[in-house]
C-alpha cells in the first residue's frame, strides 16, 4: 500500500491531535481528583480502592451494580 507524504502527514497531525486531547484530558482529571482529595469528598487510599475495584470488574459488572443501587431506597 503507498502513501503519499500528504497523506502521511495529515495522519501525523491527527495523532498529534490526540495526544495532546489526551493529555490536556488526564490533566483535568487529575485536577479533579486532587480538588476533591483536598476537600475531603474522599481520601486518596479511597479512590485508589475504588480505582482497583472498577478495573477488576467487568463494564457488565458495573452497569448492573449501578443499576441495583438506583433501585435500592437510601
Amino acid at each position: 500500500m503507498s502513501h503519499n507524504v500528504t497523506d502521511i502527514l495529515d495522519i501525523t497531525g491527527q495523532l498529534a491531535h490526540l495526544k495532546d486531547t489526551d493529555y490536556k484530558n488526564t490533566l483535568a482529571i487529575t485536577v479533579l481528583i486532587e480538588l476533591l482529595i483536598d476537600k475531603g469528598i474522599f481520601t486518596r487510599q479511597e479512590f485508589t480502592q475504588k480505582a482497583q475495584e472498577l478495573e477488576s470488574a467487568s463494564l457488565a459488572e458495573i452497569i448492573m451494580k449501578r443499576r441495583s443501587e438506583l433501585r435500592t431506597p437510601r
